[in-house]
């Protein structure tokens, strides 16, 4: 029998915004969940025969490789918003997805949507609007191109009522998007249920963009004058279960206000309030026990200055349509037990469909036009380049570092057997041993960098320094800015008054005793990377024919790996809040509890007894290069750790970003969001007026998110384990004919699309 490795594909998902084509992307998420769910039910050992439980079958059986898929980060706004709440929340309580499905289907419509009190009173009532309404649809000629033949009456009367509802007025109804919301929340609750789809331990953290539009204060430092205010107008709401099993992940009605907030689009829907909140939830007589820790949480600066109640929030895609840096900021919490495939990937249901009114290439803009168009569409639709190019960014570091590990490799080995001698692969490698080798090891690096390991160690020591005030202050949950600076320079005053922060060649050891017993109390960084660079050098000498030999220095390194990684949780010292929000200019004494706390040393000799196991049970020539790449670390840290100061600093694996839309996912038709999707009609508002359009655009969803959802498991693969092209087509084949085979009895407008599909598909 092969024997087989663990690797996990980490999803985090951004969702953008698209408004009726939320249905869209209803279907991807849906393929999501149930590629997630797929994969927990292998993890779990349980029977299965979907597709994607036997593509995850195909890959252990073909590559040797035990896949896990996880989806554990989710941010959206606007429609993407929506999804991502409903998507978190099947994930943190394994409920289905399915009753989100008839949610979309039967009520995302116009007539459902409409506010009641601002329909037409009767059949007369703004008769005269009535040509508006049909010059909309035939000015593009939209009904009679692109809606069957049954559903055009349908899409006609729509959308006169729509364009005849009052005037100056949202034509949609806040509390009746409450009321869907809500609705969904309970059909999911009252539907099947499985179990949390993520391994214990691991969060899952949802992101919903906002924006206040009124906005609250933020100080900023200058130099002169030393503090401004500006009005700061981005939310961004936070839920999450800290991986823990059996917590709840969120109150639905937090939930829901979250999606009815970043789904707020300007002159469709009224702002969201918590009056109207409040109002809604008294009407249907549901309690809402966390309503005050939620507004404090979300609304901060407004909760502390008795404005919460007075805030005013629309759509989360005004300022932030693809909201990726909350996303990229969870990073820094994520516990790791095995190698870690990290995607992040973005959902954008109609790349380059914009409004309309920006006319032709050669006319220039109207009156009008230039201001509608700054004022809504270009903010929101602001292209990723930002955030795609932090992430290369990010991701090119640690590859020239890894570059510079593989330059420099036999050098440091050359070090490390002359400062051992050929005897220390022959000997047994105890916990003690280990312990003075690395301290010897360690002693030879400093000698041979001379002056530069000053700059090294007041590198490392700022590290620590960064690490330990994020941790206070997000342990704190006092969040502004300013806060930040506070704790950093508190805690910085704190080591240099303990002398926690002198290097120098003529010290021994390199450093004071007060900075090594520093580090040694709090240099988590030091110590992640080190086994980080363990676990690359075991994947880089891991061949099939050592799998099985190799197994438990993997379990070692993994297992001691998320021992340090809880540490970086705030999860882990929450009770320590109150100390940390009572620390004075002294950041001594929580200093000290933290060190109580984390005991670091404890820890290490529990690491040491590990890794002492796993180098025991490999052959002389697996444990050599091990050994070099455990001893050699300090070499290798010296020379690489600038490079990876900041964000990234305790990662040694690059990011990579997949996207799923119309125009990737090319399998059946190709021509992007105008050969599929219906809901980009009338400025992407298209899906409302219609069934067919809604049953068109979840369907080609499904069909696309199964499309691209193959093509990023197979591509975590290496290179030489990769499947057939043929493979490849008939597993995506099968997939598309299940969907089919699944939603035909329910999707009942469009029967032309399910013949026209079964002879595109083959």
């Amino acid at each position: 029998m092969r024997a087989t490795r663990d690797k996990e594909l980490r999803l985090a998902l951004v969702c953008y915004g698209g408004i009726s084509l939320a249905v869209y992307m209803h279907g991807i998420t849906k393929e999501i969940w149930r590629l997630a769910r797929a994969s927990c039910a292998a993890r779990e050992g349980e029977d299965g025969n979907g597709v994607y439980r036997q593509l995850i079958d195909e890959i252990r059986e073909t590559s040797g490789i035990n896949l896990r898929v996880l989806v554990d980060i989710l941010s959206g706004a606007s429609a993407g918003g929506i999804n991502a709440v409903f998507l978190a929340q099947a994930i943190a309580t394994g409920q289905s997805l399915d009753p989100l499905t008839d949610m979309w289907i039967e009520q995302a419509d116009v007539e459902a949507l409409l506010e009641p009190g601002h329909a037409p009173s009767h059949r007369f009532a703004k008769i005269w609007a009535t040509p508006i309404a049909w010059m909309l649809a035939n000015r593009s000629k939209t009904i009679d191109e692109t809606v069957d033949p049954t559903a055009r009456e349908e899409v006609r009367l729509k959308l006169e009522r729509f364009v005849r509802s009052r005037w100056f007025e949202p034509p949609f109804g806040g509390k009746r998007l409450l009321a869907m919301l809500l609705d969904a929340f309970d059909a999911m609750a009252a539907g099947p249920r499985y179990k949390r789809l993520l391994p214990a331990g691991q969060p899952l953290d949802l992101f919903v963009t906002v924006t206040d539009f009124r906005g609250h204060p933020e100080e900023l430092r200058l130099n002169s004058p030393a503090h401004v205010i500006e009005t700061e107008h981005r939310l961004v709401f936070r839920f999450t279960d800290h991986g823990a099993e059996g917590v709840a992940f969120a109150d639905p009605a937090g939930l829901a206000f979250a999606a009815r907030a970043t789904s707020s689009f300007p002159g469709a829907f009224p702002p969201a309030t918590v009056e109207e909140m409040d109002s809604f939830l008294a009407e249907r007589g549901t309690a809402w026990p966390e309503r005050d820790s939620f507004l404090e949480s979300v609304l901060p600066q407004q909760w502390s200055d008795n404005r919460a109640e007075n805030a005013v929030l629309i759509d989360g895609s005004v300022l932030a349509n693809a909201p990726f840096r909350p996303a990229i900021d969870a990073l820094r919490e994520r516990p790791a037990r095995r190698q870690v495939d990290r995607r992040f990937v973005f959902i954008d249901p109609a790349p380059g469909v914009r409004f309309d009114f920006y006319g032709k290439p050669k006319e220039k803009p109207g009156f009008f036009q230039t201001i509608i168009g700054a004022l809504s569409e270009l903010p929101r639709e602001q292209p990723i380049r930002d955030n795609l190019e932090a992430i290369a960014g990010r991701s090119d570091r640690i590859e020239r570092m890894l570059a510079i590990v593989a330059e420099i490799r036999s050098e440091v080995e050359t070090q490390v057997e002359a400062l051992f001698g050929y005897t220390l692969w022959l000997d047994y490698p105890t916990p003690k041993r280990l312990a003075g080798w690395r301290r010897r090891a360690q002693v030879a690096a400093a000698a041979k960098a001379g002056y530069g390991h000053t700059a090294y160690g007041l590198l490392k020591v700022d590290g620590t320094i960064d690490r330990i005030a994020r941790l206070l202050y997000a342990i704190g949950d006092r969040h502004a800015p300013e806060r930040l600076r506070e704790i950093r320079s508190t805690v910085a005053r704190a080591v240099q008054a303990r002398g926690g922060d002198r290097f120098g060649a003529t010290l021994s050891n390199g450093a004071s005793p007060q900075t090594l017993e520093f580090l040694r109390a709090h240099d988590l960084g030091f110590r992640i990377r080190r086994l980080r660079l363990l676990a690359r050098r075991l994947t880089e000498i891991d061949l099939p024919r050592s799998h099985a030999e190799l197994l438990p220095m993997r379990e070692a390194i993994y297992e001691s790996l998320a021992g340090y990684l809880e540490l970086k949780r705030t999860d882990t010292f929450v009770d320590l809040r109150d100390a940390v929000r009572d620390m004075t200019d002294d950041a001594g004494p929580v200093l000290d509890l933290l060190a109580e706390r984390m005991q670091l040393k404890a820890l290490d000799q529990a690491t040491d007894l590990r890794l002492s196991d796993g180098f025991s049970a490999l052959s002389k020539d697996l444990r050599r290069p091990m050994l070099l790449a455990h001893l050699g670390f300090p070499f290798f840290d010296i020379a690489t750790l600038p490079l990876l100061q900041g964000e990234g600093m305790d990662e040694f694996d690059p990011i990579r970003v997949d996207r799923i839309s119309p125009d990737d996912a090319t399998t059946i038709r190709a021509g992007g969001a105008g050969a599929s999707l219906k809901g980009i009609q009338f400025n992407s508002f298209g899906a409302f007026f219609s069934r067919a359009y809604r049953e068109n655009d979840y369907l080609w969803g499904r069909l696309h998110g199964a499309d691209r959802l193959i093509d990023i498991v197979l591509s975590a693969l290496p290179a030489v384990d990769r499947l057939p092209e043929a493979r490849v087509a008939e597993i995506k084949r099968s997939a598309f004919h299940a969907i089919l085979d699944e939603e035909q009895e329910r999707l009942t407008a469009i029967p032309g699309l399910f013949a026209e599909l079964r002879s595109e598909i083959g």
